[in-house]
């Protein structure tokens, strides 16, 4: 009955913000369109199509918002008005009662919140519709060690999010079915597929222990850079439904004029940006993958300042040394204006069919990819160049690699913080020394000399087996003379089968021939 309810409440939504309309106008039965329109309309709709999407999205709740959230981008199966105006979509919520928070808390790491911190604030600093953070101070005592007085924040699910979850996905996924059945672009859309991925998405997002763990590994990724700060994990005060983590001081990435206020170097900002992103990716494979304003602050005294500060782990990417090899192979290719090695690219790593003729991909990629060099950033939306891509992509049969999903995402985020920090950064020069100096240490000397380091464990273990094993292939003849004598052997055994097989056949054809002599020979009865 609840789900009934809740489905009755979508189909209303879709009313009224007139998403009907966009229903009717893509559907495959005709009689289904005219059902679909008999329903009485008297509405009118000023706001484009993709506007009133994102209004129903958030009328729908938490869970639909971040279902936008994940939609916007594949903008390989959407609209670009309906993508840009899906990524608008901002995940923010009501904070849950305070009381429930410290219940949870409570519940989760098994003690008193009085016993743990030293003091605790009611009031969130954050709330979104998976957690919502709180400020509070451990306790000053030497059995908390280098913790021990420190400012922490502290990280807590909302209560009985997992069952909401699990009803609106299934409604989510009955409605995905009903989309690729009965929309004509269904197939090519991949609705289950998408509602498949944000499933894995929100649930990775539900368990803090997996944040926790994305938020160490990058922090160890970086332990040396001047350029990106993340803050340190409390184990011990870390669970599936609890994080707490050094607090972090700074100012959001959004209030730009408070950054110059500060005496923060806007451009160089811009610009370490993009080398942190690139570092991510290629360097490492591992890389925060939700950098919207809201996750990223810029440190304004002592040893961070000037200094990214990246927050909620909840969302990451990974790529494999394939992926990265051929990213970087990409990206360069596309610096450096070679659209014939693009192409290339493309069937060697099998993303297009392998009859795809290289030189029309390369015009292709070329009349995409050729307006928008040596533009400052403000000319230039990479929206709107993935988006011609994607279409490229399509008139190609492209596969869309889902670990380059997440990529395509950050990548356009950055494109934001950009343009928000320095509207004159060229990306293609800021990246391509930070592209260039990767294939180096991946291809050239530098990379060479790492790659025989690395196995150079290996070696010390076979090496001095080497001169062993070498005596034992040239002395060992024996082995040798045994396998010809048994291959003469069964060589000798198939000539001896084969004669006798010979005979036989021989012996019955003889036979069959003399019993259809003597048959014609003999006089029939009667005669």
């Amino acid at each position: 009955m609840l789900r009934l309810l809740r489905l009755a409440r979508i189909v209303l939504t879709v009313y009224r913000f007139g998403l009907d309309e966009i229903v009717a106008a893509s559907l495959k039965s005709a009689w289904l369109v005219r059902l679909v329109r008999a329903v009485p309309v008297g509405r009118s709709f000023r706001e484009p199509r993709g506007v009133r999407l994102r209004r129903a999205l958030e009328d729908l709740g938490p869970i639909f918002v971040k279902f936008g959230q994940a939609l916007s981008t594949r903008r390989d199966l959407l609209p670009a008005d309906v993508a840009d105006e899906l990524a608008k979509l901002q995940d923010r919520v009501p904070p849950f009662d305070s009381e429930l928070a410290v219940r949870e808390i409570e519940r989760g790491l098994g003690r008193r919140i009085d016993e743990v911190f030293a003091s605790f604030e009611r009031t969130p600093v954050a709330s979104a519709s998976i957690a919502q953070v709180h400020l509070a101070v451990m306790k000053n005592e030497p059995a908390l060690g280098a913790w021990a007085g420190r400012e922490v924040a502290v990280k807590v699910l909302r209560p009985g999010m997992l069952p909401a979850i699990e009803k609106d996905l299934g409604l989510m996924d009955v409605g995905a079915g009903l989309v690729e059945r009965l929309w004509r672009e269904g197939k090519r859309l991949r609705p289950r597929e998408v509602v498949a991925e944000f499933d894995k998405l929100l649930h990775d997002e539900l368990d803090l222990m997996r944040e926790a763990a994305n938020a160490s590994q990058l922090r160890r990724n970086f332990a040396d850079s001047k350029l990106l700060r993340v803050p340190e994990m409390y184990w011990d005060c870390c669970r599936d439904n609890v994080l707490v983590m050094e607090r972090m001081r700074g100012i959001p990435v959004s209030q730009v004029e408070r950054l110059r206020a500060a005496g923060i170097d806007i451009k160089k900002l811009s610009r370490d940006a993009v080398d942190v992103f690139f570092t991510q990716a290629l360097r490492d494979g591992f890389f925060h993958a939700d950098m919207h304003p809201g996750n990223i602050y810029v440190g304004d005294a002592g040893e961070d300042f000037g200094r990214w500060i990246a927050l909620d782990f909840g969302i990451v990417g990974t790529l494999s040394e394939s992926d990265k090899n051929y990213l970087a192979q990409n990206f360069l290719a596309f610096f450096r204006r070679d659209y014939k090695r693009v192409a290339e690219l493309h069937v060697e790593s099998g993303w297009v069919p392998a009859a795809t003729r290289v030189d029309e991909l390369e015009n292709a990629i070329r009349a995409v990819c050729e307006p928008i060099f040596d533009r400052p950033l403000k000319d230039i939306s990479f929206a709107q160049v993935l988006l011609r891509l994607f279409e490229t992509s399509r008139r190609f049969n492209v596969e869309v690699q889902p670990q380059l999903v997440l990529l395509q995402k950050t990548l356009l985020q950055i494109e934001g913080l950009g343009r928000q920090l320095d509207p004159d950064l060229d990306l293609w020069k800021t990246a391509k020394p930070i592209l260039e100096r990767w294939m180096q240490a991946q291809m050239g000397w530098q990379g060479l000399e790492d790659k025989l380091r690395r196995e150079a464990a290996q070696w010390s273990r076979l090496v001095p087996q080497l001169p062993r094993l070498l005596h034992q292939a040239l002395t060992d003849t024996g082995r040798d003379d045994r396998l010809l004598a048994e291959m003469r052997r069964l060589r000798q055994e198939t000539q001896r089968r084969n004669r006798l097989l010979l005979v036989g056949v021989t012996c019955l054809g003889a036979l069959v021939v003399m019993l259809a002599w003597m048959f014609i020979g003999m006089p029939l009865p009667g005669r």
